[in-house]
């Protein structure tokens, strides 16, 4: 008998929850039923035959293969696309199309095109839709495009490691220096820090922006780096309180989470190095390695400064090191072999996100040991210096 009102009392319950779903889906299902009926009944027709169709081509990438490109698509535009014809140069070429001539939205597509192109000149390749209307797209210099092969493999990860490992584990040498000084000079030297940052992601910011630019209309570039700023922030917001900033270890957390930072703008650094070989830019290339080099050793300073006081075993700079160094690896065989302004905006926004949340735990790190020094003369000069040091060192990237 007892059993009965726990089975009625489990019904009731069960019925509530069916019915707290029903008005959980029933505007989804009416929205539904709008989409539909405007889809069928709706004006469509009418404008579709007074307004000609928006379309918009871009052309993500050109690949460059001994007598060949290839000319990969992707359409951004709210109609399918249908290629007609392809250009080379203002003469009309033979091509095939994968998966098929028509593209639709948010779809993507690879042109083949047999073409006898020159090594280190500029080449201009021209789509022609069956509407009319044309998007163009300029080599600047032709030159093979690199393959996964070994020899490219090694090349690219020789790349990532002088910008990236190299310099930071030289950088990582201070950490001696650093463990000699007193309390407020450890201050300074967080300070500069977060001047340090700060420098970094702006122009990780400012890279995820320029990139958006060249991202399809439909894939909305600058919601994508706002979608990978936000994502990374509360990511690390979440792992602080995962880890617990109170904890003894908190000041080896925060260099980790600034490697982890400078991890990802390194990142995106060996992105723009590996692009600019993709593209046959050899001379930039080299230009872009020996700065990354000189800008990024002072990285190296910034992650050892939480721990100066209490110190770092070698394993933890070691892997202070490799987190803040390897990803300039990564980077370079992204956009050495399969460059993607979608995912270099991605990359680097995230970064862009990651470092202005360090920036945030590197104050409360000083402000949890003695807040009113936050401000000093001392600590201001430090940030300044930060930022100085950073623009000086920028100036020998070539862009």
């Amino acid at each position: 008998m007892a059993s009965e009102p726990v089975a009625a009392a489990g019904s009731a319950a069960a019925a509530v929850r069916v019915r707290v779903w029903g008005y959980a889906l029933l505007p989804l299902v009416l929205l539904g039923l709008f989409v539909l009926l405007f889809l069928r009944f709706g004006p469509l027709g009418i404008l579709r035959a007074a307004f000609p169709p928006v379309e918009d081509l871009t052309i993500t990438r050109v690949a460059l293969r001994p007598g060949l490109l290839e000319v990969f698509l992707a359409n951004g535009g709210p109609t399918p696309v249908t290629v007609a014809q392809v250009l080379v140069d203002d003469a009309y070429w033979h091509f095939t199309i994968h998966p098929g001539p028509t593209v639709p939205r948010l779809g993507r597509a690879t042109i083949i095109v047999s073409y006898p192109w020159v090594e280190g000149e500029p080449h201009t390749i021209t789509l022609l839709t069956t509407t009319g209307l044309t998007f163009k797209h300029t080599v600047e210099v032709a030159t093979e495009s690199p393959r996964p092969t070994r020899a490219f493999l090694v090349s690219f990860t020789l790349l990532g490691v002088y910008v990236g490992i190299v310099p930071v584990f030289v950088g990582l040498l201070w950490f001696p220096f650093l463990r000699r000084l007193a309390r407020r000079w450890v201050h300074f030297f967080l300070s500069l820090t977060a001047g340090l940052l700060v420098f970094l992601g702006i122009d990780a910011l400012e890279g995820a922006m320029t990139s958006a630019g060249a991202v399809p209309g439909a894939f909305q570039g600058t919601a994508l780096v706002a979608v990978g700023l936000l994502a990374s922030v509360l990511a690390l917001l979440v792992i602080g309180r995962l880890a617990g900033w109170r904890a003894a270890s908190s000041r080896l957390v925060v260099a980790y989470l600034i490697a982890a930072g400078i991890g990802l703008h390194n990142l995106g650094e060996g992105l723009a190095i590996g692009a600019a070989y993709n593209l046959g830019k050899i001379a930039l290339g080299t230009f872009l390695v020996i700065g990354f080099m000189l800008h990024n050793t002072t990285e190296g300073l910034g992650i050892v400064a939480p721990v100066a006081r209490e110190g770092a075993g070698l394993r933890h700079l070691l892997a202070l090191g490799m987190v803040a160094g390897a990803p300039t690896i990564g980077g370079t065989w992204i956009g050495g072999f399969t460059y993607s302004p979608i995912l270099a905006t991605l990359f680097l926004a995230v970064g862009a996100g990651a470092i202005f949340q360090v920036v945030v735990e590197v104050i409360r790190l000083m402000a949890g040991e003695a807040a009113r020094e936050v401000t000093t003369l001392l600590n201001t000069a430090g940030f300044v210096l930060g930022l100085v040091i950073m623009y000086l060192t920028g100036l020998l990237v070539a862009t």
